[in-house]
Parts: C-alpha cells; sequence; structure tokens
C-alpha cells in the first residue's frame, strides 16, 4: 500500500469521525495537532506532549531548513529520532512563513528567494525542494508548497496567488516520492471567494493527493467569514480523504470547523496561551494574572486530570506567572494541551454516538458562561 490509508469510521451530520493509518502510528480523528515548530513543543518535553492524548505534531520545514538545516536532521536519523518522538510527524511547508517575510523575499514562477530571518542569508524554496526537505525530515504527511494570500485581497490577487498555487501543487506531487505510510497534502487557497475556493479545490481534485488542507485562513478574515468559506468548501472535498484547516485556532473554532467536516487542526494558540499566563478551560478563558487569583486554592478546572489541575491551586499558578517562574507556563501549556486534546476526544466520542449537536450546544453554553468567581 501507497500513501496514508484513512477509514470513515462515522458520521453524525457533516461532523466526520476517522482514523488515519501512517508509518509511525495511527491518528484518531478529529484531531488537534500540538505545533512543535522547531523540532519542540515549547515548554513540553516529547513525553508531556503524548500524554496530554496528542497523537500527531506539526513541525515547519522553513525553520527547519534555516536550523539546524535538513541535511543535518537526515544525517541524525530523521525528525522523529532526533526530537525523540515516535508518533506521526506533519511538516507545513513554509507557505505561511514566507507570506509574513514580505520585506524579505520575492516570489517568482519558479519559487521563492527569501533572506533568513536569522542571519540574512539567501534562500531558494521552490515546490521541488519544498518536498525534498520533507523527505529528508521523514515527515508522515508533507503539505505542497503554497502562496497563502494575504487577507483582505481583491478578486484579480486571490485568483493570481491561488493559479500560482495549484500549479506549484502540481510540481509537488511530481516530486513527492511516494511510500507506505506517508503522504502529501494538497493546499486549497482562494481567500474570501466562493468561485476561487471552489476552482482551487476541483485542480487539487484533479491532481490527486492523499489529504486537502484549507489554508488562507486565520489570518484576519474573522469568525464568521472563515465558517462561511468552510461551508462551501468542505462539501467541494473528497469524502473518502482526510480535510485539515491550517493554523486554527480557539476552541470556538475547533467545534464550529467540524460540524462543517474538518477532520485536522493545528494553531500556536494552546502553547502561546499558557507561555502569557492565559489557560483555556470547560468554562472559558481565565488570566491567571489577574489579582482575582491570588488567594484562590480551587484548581483551573476541578473535572481535568491534567498536573496543573490535579496538583496546583489557581493561587499558585498565579503566583509563578508573577514571580516570571518557568514552571508557571511549563504547568500552564501542559493544561491547555490537555483540554484541546480533551475537547477532541469529546467531539469524536460524540460523533460516534450520534450527539455532536447536544454535544456542541452543551459546549457553546459552558463555555460562554463564564468562569465561576471563587465563594
Amino acid at each position: 500500500m501507497n500513501g496514508l490509508k484513512f477509514d470513515l469510521l462515522n458520521c453524525d451530520g457533516v461532523a466526520r469521525r476517522g482514523r488515519i493509518n501512517t508509518a509511525h502510528g495511527t491518528i484518531e480523528t478529529p484531531a488537534f495537532m500540538p505545533v512543535g515548530t522547531a523540532a519542540t513543543v515549547k515548554g513540553m518535553r516529547p513525553e508531556s506532549v503524548a500524554e496530554t492524548g496528542a497523537e500527531i505534531i506539526l513541525g515547519n520545514t522553513y525553520h527547519l531548513m534555516l536550523r539546524p538545516g535538513a541535511e543535518r536532521i537526515a544525517s541524525l536519523g530523521g525528525l522523529h529520532k532526533f526530537m525523540n518522538w515516535s508518533g506521526p510527524i506533519l511538516t507545513d511547508s513554509g507557505g505561511y512563513q514566507v507570506m509574513s517575510l514580505s520585506d524579505l523575499r520575492k516570489i517568482t514562477e519558479q519559487g521563492v528567494r527569501f533572506r533568513s530571518h536569522i542571519d540574512g542569508s539567501y534562500h531558494d524554496l521552490s515546490p521541488e525542494r519544498a518536498v525534498q526537505i520533507q523527505h529528508l525530515l521523514d515527515s508522515n504527511i508533507t503539505m505542497v508548497l503554497d502562496e497563502c494570500t494575504p487577507y483582505p485581497a481583491t478578486f484579480e490577487q486571490a485568483e493570481t496567488s491561488m493559479q500560482l498555487s495549484m500549479r506549484w501543487a502540481a510540481r509537488c506531487k511530481e516530486a513527492f516520492v511516494e511510500r507506505p505510510g506517508y503522504g502529501l497534502f494538497g493546499i486549497v487557497q482562494g481567500s474570501s471567494f466562493e468561485d476561487l475556493r471552489l476552482a482551487s479545490a476541483e485542480a487539487l481534485r484533479d491532481i490527486g493527493f492523499d489529504g486537502y488542507a484549507i489554508g488562507g485562513l486565520a489570518v484576519g478574515e474573522g469568525r464568521q467569514v472563515m465558517f462561511a468559506t468552510l461551508d462551501y468548501t468542505t462539501p467541494a472535498l473528497p469524502s473518502e480523504r482526510p480535510r485539515y484547516l491550517m493554523g486554527v485556532g480557539k476552541p470556538e473554532d475547533l467545534v464550529g470547523a467540524v460540524a462543517r467536516g474538518v477532520d485536522m487542526f493545528d494553531c500556536v494558540l494552546p502553547t502561546r496561551s499558557g507561555r502569557t499566563s492565559q489557560a483555556f478551560t470547560r468554562r472559558g478563558e481565565i488570566n491567571l494574572r489577574n489579582a482575582r487569583h491570588k488567594d484562590d486554592a480551587r484548581p483551573l478546572d476541578e473535572e481535568c486530570t491534567c498536573p496543573a489541575c490535579s496538583g496546583y491551586s489557581r493561587a499558585y499558578l498565579h503566583h509563578l506567572t508573577k514571580a516570571g517562574e518557568i514552571l508557571g507556563l511549563m504547568l500552564l501549556s501542559w493544561h491547555n494541551l490537555h483540554y484541546y486534546q480533551h475537547l477532541m476526544a469529546g467531539m469524536r466520542q460524540a460523533i460516534s454516538d450520534g450527539s455532536f449537536e447536544d454535544f456542541a450546544e452543551a459546549f457553546q453554553s459552558l463555555y460562554t458562561g463564564g468562569d465561576i468567581a471563587p465563594l
């Protein structure tokens, strides 16, 4: 068998429950991928990431090609061995990072020439080189190189950008080396224009990929536009392949996107929020820097089983954040990743039980109800 094997196990309305089999293990979907941009999930040991329930993590082509270098990682046994993560890995091709380097890059038909944000050195990233780098990393899921269209964009700008990404996608498909347990995902672009999104989806279906990602969202368009885009984009993607919404998002985004047929997600939010004293709980978000927590003996969430909740009070976590202690950001990052994985597990179970709509309503009611003040 070449490529990835995806089994669609249950559907509840548009929401899907599936399973992806890779050369490095199984991914139960809907799935959330913690972001390990530079071969590390910030503030977390790989073993701790696995303990949160995560089955797959994300690495980044752009950052790893610059430091320590794809060839070096390959010589050391590949990214799994290099970072001590035995499970599946998906690597972002670097298109998003290239978009953010607008003052340091030049895009042509051939690819992207850019200056390193680290030392100013020049590098060329073509579709073929992006695929080669991800092969050297031994990534289980390789992403095509695309141009992530900025928002807002005119129809003409979005169309030109999307068509370039589709030509690059075809070149990535030619460069990809098929082997059992490894796959290549295409990326739908087209900004917020329905005609362009549907044309992009059709072009990618014609090329043929192991999975289909939806890119160019969570770039400032707002939740309503994002959900509207998903409403017409996901039905245009093959039902027998996994669907991945890139760079999303908040818990409400995940639930809403699963309700629209998305299977996979990644976002820096759980760990970035943990490093800035923010915690996600069943009752919404908590800022541990607020003085209201300094005498609060309760855990973050009385039903959570993560180390931050089972061993420490809000008062102690508040103290750690105010004192700038590293343990604080570690515990909050662990808690947030655990919360995200618990949310995904809950959605998987609800879809299997045929109760996803009830789950989504209960989530929304509790999450937006606000945190309970200490007695």
